[in-house]
């Protein structure tokens, strides 16, 4: 799936939040400044949530409330230390986690989750994704093909 542009790129990740449910996991992957936060802005909007949202780069996760709780999590800075975080408790909450650099973590520590990787082409980003579990295997058809 192709973005022309940023309002694009929170488009798509609109679309997607609308259909997101509880227990619900994605991992974001992409270089620095590839569109990971401006897509969990567009996931943001499907799950209704008013607040701002901001890269939890420095905070290692940020909690938002809206039709679903979003979870966002940065694991670039935990590195191979996976238990400086309580991963439990966002992977088996009630609601939505969004986890970017996830693809640094083993994912054995992941059950159903859609993998989503933006990578930069041209002007816009090129959005790839991958299924892991029936679950997630229905969201990225439902986002790709309604």
């Amino acid at each position: 799936m192709y973005s022309q542009n940023e309002a694009t790129l929170v488009a798509i990740g609109e679309k997607l939040g609308r259909v997101l449910q509880p227990n619900q996991v994605l991992v974001l992957s992409g270089e620095l400044g590839a569109g990971k936060t401006t897509f969990t802005k567009g996931l943001a909007l499907g799950l209704d949530i008013k607040q701002m949202i901001k890269s939890p780069t420095y905070t290692i996760v940020r909690e938002y409330e809206g039709r679903l709780p979003l979870y966002h999590l940065d694991v670039y800075r935990i590195g191979d230390d996976p238990d400086s975080i309580d991963l439990d408790d966002f992977l088996y909450g009630n609601g939505v986690t969004v986890i970017e650099w996830g693809d640094l973590l083993d994912s054995s520590l992941l059950d159903d989750y859609l993998f989503i990787r933006i990578e930069k082409e041209g002007n816009g980003r090129r959005l790839t994704f991958q299924p892991h579990g029936p679950k997630s295997e229905r969201l990225a058809e439902a986002v790709q093909y309604d």
